[in-house]
């Protein structure tokens, strides 16, 4: 489980350190800074997951990144790092130097270390520059031989479950959490559409294999628990998954007064919505780390308490973080003892924690250039 996620230098997030529970929700008014810490963690992910760091490129580059309020002192840096139970780790990028690639930023170093607190004793890989050694079976350090490009992350090159388990380790656990952000349900989206039969134990990101995801729970997975999601946002209602003899599947709806089940075609935006939670959350292989970002988008606030229902649902399964500015769903979330965490946006522009003082937020150690 992820306890503590610190961000330092990235758009509004001039310094915030982060401790998350099993189920954590990030609020605040609009223009907090919700959002930044949502791409972070993402980007964070993205980082250990696959060691690329071109997303941040699409985002607009380095500069893009960049803390937006009044400048420090020191070196321009966007650091990014997350404490585990068992592993941690933090990379800083800063500003390239030269190249043609000017969106894409330098890596100045990457540490990984075991459990959450960074020790000198506790560090098994460590990257400064283009140099990175690592602990050996004795615990001794070996130099890599191997000029690692400013550009890539060491988890692209040297994650090996034999050479360098701890790196392999923190990918495959990235590699375990989902982020679900601004579902698409309009008149063109592929949710609409059939789906292909076939076993689909988590969502993709997009939604787009909604009907395979909704038939792997009612065919392999918790069916009464679904149905149990969908009656309590819409009573009297029933999830219907029907298969062609082409292998197509499609999802309908049965609701209260129609003789008919409505297609996926014909279900409202929020009703759709909510049915992408629903696979999201009952998903037959749990993710590590459940990602949510403003689920309440689509949806009626008089859907808010079923929503919590669910989120609390997946929380059994997953640590959960639902990143919402909706109050109905903060008050919904709250009574399953979310873990709230509220943010607000100082007169510097920094993005800060409403009423925490200078010493609750964890404690957390930048490692060095």
């Amino acid at each position: 489980m992820i306890r503590t996620l610190a961000v330092e230098g990235y758009r509004s997030l001039r310094s915030l350190t982060l401790g998350l529970g099993n189920l954590t929700v990030v609020t605040g008014a609009n223009g907090s800074g919700k959002t930044s810490v949502y791409r972070a963690l993402r980007l964070l992910a993205e980082v250990a997951r696959d060691g690329a760091v071109s997303s941040l490129a699409r985002e607009g580059g380095m500069r893009s990144a960049m803390h937006a309020g009044r400048r420090q002192d020191g070196p321009v840096a966007v650091r990014l790092g997350v404490a585990t139970e068992d592993l941690s780790y933090a990379i800083d990028l800063g500003l390239p130097q030269m190249g043609p690639f000017k969106l894409d930023p330098e890596i100045k170093s990457e540490v990984v270390w075991a459990g959450p607190v960074l020790r000198p004793s506790t560090v098994l890989t460590e990257r400064t520059g283009s140099r990175v050694r690592t602990r050996d079976d004795d615990g001794a350090w070996t130099t890599v031989p191997l000029t690692v490009n400013a550009h890539e992350s060491v988890m692209a090159l040297l994650a090996d479950p034999a050479a360098t388990p701890d790196l392999f380790a923190l990918r495959e656990q990235a590699r375990r959490w989902r982020f679900y952000d601004h579902l698409r349900t309009d008149a063109d989206s592929p949710v609409r559409r059939p789906g292909v039969a076939t076993y689909t134990p988590v969502l993709s990101p997009s939604g787009d294999d909604l009907a395979a995801a909704l038939m792997t729970i009612e065919l392999m997975g918790d069916a009464d628990a679904l149905q149990a999601s969908v009656d309590a946002a819409f009573p009297g209602s029933r999830v219907v998954i029907t298969e062609d003899d082409d292998g197509a599947c499609r999802v309908a709806m049965t609701q209260p007064g129609l003789r008919r089940p409505l297609s996926a075609a014909e279900l409202s935006d929020g009703t759709l919505t909510f049915l992408l939670l629903v696979a999201a959350a009952h998903a037959t292989r749990p993710p590590d780390l459940l990602v949510l970002n403003e689920p309440e988008s689509s949806l009626h606030p008089s859907l808010m308490p079923a929503v919590g229902a669910l989120v609390a649902s997946a929380a059994e399964r997953s640590q959960v973080l639902v990143v919402t500015h909706a109050g109905d769903l903060v008050r919904a979330l709250r009574t399953v003892d979310a873990t709230t965490v509220e943010l607000t946006k100082g007169g510097a522009g920094a993005t800060s924690v409403e009423g925490a003082g200078m010493f609750d937020s964890p404690a957390w150690t930048w490692p060095k250039r």
